[in-house]
């Protein structure tokens, strides 16, 4: 992890002291260190459940995350582990421990809601962790995941369309983590009507529909349509239990050869599952997101939730693509300055207007570049012209005085030379050939100042394509998974509720139509018709650079 360094133990990244979330200023600090991308992997469960231990593991230690053998709950709040990815080089795992839900110490289940909801918001891949069996108990203790619906909006309520009957928690695939359930200290076998199954198999076992229609079934249905409808893939892996009683409680000390062969065995196939598997953390509209986006991220969703308000989705995109875009256009405009007074700092008597003039550009190409890598979203090109105009505002106050103390120094050297000649004629002559050599040099800055700019719109197509991709990418992912959803419910008979799923994905299909090529290319056309409004100003600078 060469942008932040190694995170030698977990720290605290949401405090939750008597009920009020608040983000951990250091914890902040250090994500904002990470430029690389980020799988974010969260364990929630209930408190006293061993969560804690299978994080450890994750991060390749024995220890770190708080174990406790008491029944009190050890971890508050949600803690964080930063460590290389062990699979995808370049990319950090970061791992969140939350506090166990259910606590009967906090009385306040609203509270335990909240850290379920950033638990989901935050993450790439979700882990739910309990004991047992999934019966409908356990089924029953997850109802957090019923109460997303109202805890999270997709779009903004100023944007839904006035009588539109479709929620946003049919969207919820499109943005939602894998989810794993862990299942610790199993002891029932894997078999249903004499057949063996596999873990997968027993969880979408546990997660099937009855038929009928009454109150009852429908609460039976609940939980199980919210997991089935939310997450875009779920798995399931069951642990025998770990050690003997007595040992359990020392559970991190113990040494590999003091655990039960099984319960290693599927320990090693969990953390294989979620380092090969689990994607990059992304926003809503497929922008990877690095460790420094994670921190505003989160300062954003423990914001909203401290003002009770419903997180947004839409707005906190919107709240990071200014940010983002602000910061890129400073750092950008540090990249220019600091390369021009580098120039200004020895200035000399061989530089001239061309000379200037690829001063501006070679610095002005370095930082445009600088700001399309950090840019984010600005599909109006607003922030690409806002650092032009910089560009501009330093020309003014610092080119200029490389252009003017060059001009000084030529034309009183070249007075005394002309006066040592004393011939008018020759000085006439000089002067004009100067004057045709200018308007030559200067025809040849415009037309290159013309080909950069056309090669700024192309790094900017470039940029909107890939972000284009990314879009459809997570279209497609949403898609395949109500599909495969789809297909299951009709091979069980399911005909009504597979019928709202086609529907479903028939939107998805005309969505993904509508931001094809030709959202693209609108977009484009509004690019180009903003970057065309920059192509004077800066055709102006190099004019104004060019003469005497």
């Amino acid at each position: 992890m060469s942008s932040a360094g190694l995170m030698s133990s977990p720290i605290c990244l949401v405090e939750n002291v008597n009920g009020s979330l608040s983000v951990c200023k250091h914890a902040l600090e250090f994500l904002s260190r990470i430029k690389e991308p980020v799988v974010v992997v969260s364990v929630v469960g209930l408190y006293r459940t061993g969560k804690s231990y299978l994080m450890n593991r994750l991060a390749g230690q024995q220890s770190g995350f708080a174990l406790g053998s008491a029944v009190e709950s050890k971890t508050k709040g949600i803690w964080m582990w930063c460590v290389p990815h062990p699979k995808k080089e370049g990319h950090t795992l970061v791992l969140l421990d939350t506090e166990g839900l259910g606590d009967v110490d906090k009385g306040d289940s609203k509270n335990d809601s909240w850290i379920f909801c950033l638990a989901v918001l935050l993450s790439s891949t979700l882990v739910y962790n309990s004991r047992g069996t999934i019966d409908n108990t356990a089924l029953e203790n997850l109802h957090y995941v019923t109460e997303l619906s109202e805890q999270i909006n997709i779009r903004s309520p100023l944007s839904i369309p006035d009588g539109a009957a479709e929620g946003d928690d049919c969207h919820f695939v499109r943005f939602f983590p894998s989810f794993i359930w862990v299942l610790r200290d199993f002891t029932l076998k894997l078999e249903a009507d004499g057949k063996k199954m596999t873990e997968d198999e027993y969880l979408e076992f546990a997660l099937d529909l009855k038929k009928g229609v009454n109150k009852k079934i429908s609460d039976y249905h609940l939980p199980r349509q919210c997991i089935r409808n939310y997450f875009p893939s779920r798995n399931c892996f069951v642990f025998p239990s770990p050690a003997s009683t007595e040992n359990i409680i020392h559970l991190e000390n113990l040494k590999e050869q003091e655990l039960v062969p099984d319960f290693l065995e599927v320990t090693g196939r969990f953390c294989d599952h979620v380092f090969n598997k689990s994607p990059v953390k992304t926003l809503k509209g497929g922008h990877r997101i690095t460790g420094k986006l994670l921190g505003r991220l989160v300062q954003i969703y423990v914001d909203t939730i401290s003002n009770g308000e419903v997180p947004c989705l839409d707005n906190a995109v919107a709240t990071l693509a200014i940010l983002e875009n602000e910061a890129a256009v400073q750092k950008a405009i540090k990249v220019y300055q600091s390369g021009i007074e580098e120039v200004r700092h020895r200035t000399s008597l061989k530089y001239c207007d061309s000379h200037t003039h690829k001063i501006h550009q070679k610095f002005s190409n370095l930082a445009i570049s600088e700001f399309i890598k950090g840019s984010f979203k600005d599909e109006k090109g607003e922030y690409l012209i806002k650092l032009m105009r910089a560009f501009n505002n330093v020309n003014r106050m610092v080119l200029q005085i490389i252009t003017e103390s060059h001009y000084f120094v030529f034309s009183l050297y070249a007075s005394i030379k002309w006066s040592e000649e004393k011939e008018a004629s020759a000085l006439l002559e000089q002067r004009g050939k100067e004057e045709e050599e200018k308007i030559i040099v200067r025809e040849r800055m415009l037309q290159e100042e013309r080909k950069q700019h056309a090669a700024r719109i192309q790094q900017m197509q470039e940029k909107f394509k890939s972000e284009m991709e990314q879009q459809q990418q997570e279209l497609d992912r949403a898609m395949e998974s109500k599909l495969k959803e789809m297909e299951e419910l009709l091979m069980k008979g399911f005909k009504e509720k597979a019928d709202f799923l086609e529907e479903e994905i028939n939107n998805l299909k005309q969505e993904k139509e509508e931001k094809g090529s030709s959202s693209f290319m609108d977009v484009l056309m509004v690019l180009i018709r903003n970057m065309e409004k920059l192509l004077p100003l800066m055709l102006e600078f190099t004019g104004k650079n060019s003469k005497p």
